[in-house]
């Protein structure tokens, strides 16, 4: 009974449309394999590469077009395949050679069209032929013997084609439901999202997020404090400076006096505390920003600042403390007289360029982003004399966290610092955040 009624579920036309209909939807994909395996079994270190770049990165794509079609059909669902690694349109043309999901959706492109068409030509066959074949005793009668389309003799013949044509509609819907099965194998296996993808994936959506919110809670909570608590003590402040002018108990006004200093003391550690969470001068764009720290630089600094566009908040940040911790640096332990400040767009990349004429003997060791041994700018690990001499850490450590920094921002810290100087320290990060 089950083999009667399969043409009379809804099931067995929906696979029978996804069938016949992935034919044609399977004959660009299927090319665009094709020319991706003659490419990549070409020469893919000279023309070849830029082709096969250009097929993976179509072939990314077709996930969407075969979920379109098997959504509409079937009702599959699944996810889209993981974005590629890199902050940048450039890392991410560099990483598609090498991408999983594109090469495993290359494949589907290959391995559903003989799947499909394996599917498609006996369903077709059977749905014109099919209803012929049961009804061919009838056509014995109607059509004449030259035009018969099968060579049957006598009319008893012809119920052989008549329980041919009942099997092969009978077997169809299974025939379909196996097809689409192999489809729906291939399609999990190869179009399907690993659950490392996924879970990479998610990650690197959620460190985008708190990177974003982080940025935006420190710039609510420095405007709270130079809004709200700021605003309180310098309320304060001159409030006990009215007491201390107008009291005639000495007492009073010494304690009042005491008091104020206190209140500045604490005002100005507040405002050092909030220029450390969100400095108020990135509002108004890294230039100004740098112009105001190399204003407030110990050792004279001159800023060029090249930016094709405004960065996001995440690199914005991470640029200004760079220099801010580099003018630190060099002002306690590089001898300088002059510095240089050059950032500028270069490509899909931010670079930062910091140069000193220092002593020099700066230096970034595997051990610096460990322990101990990281410098800032224009230090060295050597005293004037070359004997070896302790450091404060934050001397020991500057550089190693500017590195972790652009290294969690997908960038990268280079040092040049020959012993006599100058040191020149260079800071990449990619424009996207």
């Amino acid at each position: 009974m089950i083999v009667l009624r399969a043409w009379l579920t809804r099931r067995t036309w929906r696979e029978l449309a996804y069938v016949l209909s992935g034919v044609l939807i399977s004959v660009p994909t299927f090319a665009l394999a094709v020319v991706g395996i003659v490419v990549a079994a070409a020469s893919v270190l000279t023309v070849g590469l830029p082709l096969l770049i250009g097929v993976l990165a179509l072939a990314r794509l077709t996930p969407r077009y075969f979920r379109a079609h098997a959504r509409w059909i079937l009702g599959w669902r699944w996810d889209n395949p993981p974005p590629l690694p890199g902050r940048t349109l450039w890392r991410r043309i560099l990483a598609l050679p090498r991408d999983p999901a594109a090469w495993r959706a290359l494949t589907y492109c290959f391995a559903r069209f003989p799947v499909t068409v394996a599917g498609a030509y006996p369903a077709a066959f059977t749905v014109v032929a099919g209803p012929v074949a049961l009804t061919y005793p009838l056509w014995w009668f109607l059509v004449p013997e030259r035009f018969a389309l099968v060579d049957t003799d006598t009319w008893g013949h012809t119920w052989v084609v008549a329980l041919q044509g009942v099997a092969v509609v009978l077997v169809l819907p299974w025939w379909l439901r196996l097809i689409v099965l192999t489809d729906g194998f291939l399609t999990r296996a190869l179009l399907h999202p690993s659950s490392a993808e996924q879970r990479i994936a998610e990650l690197e959506a959620g460190r985008a997020a708190l990177q974003a919110d982080a940025a935006a809670m420190l710039r609510r909570v420095e405007r709270d404090l130079h809004d709200g608590t700021q605003a309180r003590l310098v309320s304060l402040g001159v409030t006990l400076s009215r007491i201390e002018h107008r009291s005639a108990d000495e007492d009073v006004r010494k304690l009042a006096g005491d008091a104020r200093g206190t209140v500045t003391e604490a005002l100005a550690e507040l405002r050092d505390i909030v220029r450390g969470m969100h400095p108020p001068a990135l509002d108004d764009g890294l230039d100004v920003a740098l112009s105001t720290l190399a204003a407030r630089s110990a050792v004279p600094a001159e800023v060029t600042v090249e930016l094709a566009s405004r960065p996001p908040d995440a690199t914005a940040s991470a640029l200004y403390f760079a220099v801010a911790e580099l003018l630190t640096n060099i002002a306690r332990h590089a001898h300088a007289h002059r510095v240089r400040i050059d950032l500028r767009t270069v490509g899909h990349h931010l670079r930062l360029t910091v140069t000193d004429d220092g002593r020099g003997g700066a230096a970034i060791s595997p051990s610096t982003l460990r322990t101990d041994t990281g410098t800032g700018p224009g230090s060295s690990a050597a005293g004037s004399d070359g004997e070896s001499r302790p450091r404060p850490a934050a001397a020991r450590t500057g550089l190693a966290g500017l590195a972790r920094r652009a290294a969690a921002l997908d960038g990268s810290l280079t040092v040049d610092s020959p012993a006599g100087g100058p040191t020149t320290v260079t800071m990449t990060l990619p424009v996207e955040a």
